[in-house]
């Protein structure tokens, strides 16, 4: 696998931390060197988060050049259009579509723009999924994360159970049937 840059972006309380975790680790157990960076200062649930994770056979640093990420994780639309002047021409856009308004928004400091996938797509190559949708057929709204990682993780050459693998190890014991089968879900996606 080339080298990966991949950039995660959201509001806290999505999961933003574990899900760097479970990517950096599976790149790990892959055999690739990482580095990975979460910029949570303002993770208290609403507040905007995002992390960087980059994947190759030796890895620097982790930050992310603008215009150099090959892969965004939207957790949230707003919050993915806010960090897409970050990928590649023809870079992959994965945004989970449902809205979650960060602080900003609610305390109407910001608006929420229209039209953000739709000027997405024009830029970039975009899988769409309302993650909390999947995440109520499986009976767990907490799942979006791992359900992203799903779809991303078919970009990457990583093998599929070494996903299942450190997913298992990370997630609470009483919730990894949820997320075993959300990052199926994402695997399985268009």
């Amino acid at each position: 696998m080339d080298g990966k840059n991949i950039l995660i972006a959201g509001v806290g309380g999505q999961g933003l931390v574990i899900a760097t975790k479970i990517i950096s680790e599976a790149a790990l157990e892959a055999g690739y060197d990482v580095k990975t960076n979460d910029v949570i200062g303002l993770s208290q649930r609403g507040g905007k988060v995002y992390g960087s994770v980059k994947i190759d056979s030796k890895v620097y640093s982790p930050n992310i050049p603008h215009g150099e990420c090959d892969i965004l994780l939207a957790m949230e639309p707003m919050e993915g259009y806010r960090y897409s002047h970050m990928l590649k021409d023809n870079g992959m856009a994965i945004v989970n579509t449902y809205r979650i308004p960060s602080t900003s928004i609610q305390q109407e400091v910001e608006e929420y723009p229209e039209g953000m996938l739709a000027d997405l797509k024009q830029k970039y190559n975009v899988s769409e999924i309302d993650v909390i949708k999947v995440g109520k057929e499986l009976g767990n709204t907490k799942v979006g994360n791992t359900v992203l990682i799903g779809i991303m993780a078919k970009k990457l050459d990583i093998k599929k159970e070494t996903w299942e693998k450190v997913i298992q190890k990370n997630v609470p014991e009483k919730f990894i049937d949820h997320n075993i089968k959300a990052f199926n879900i994402g695997y399985s996606y268009k």
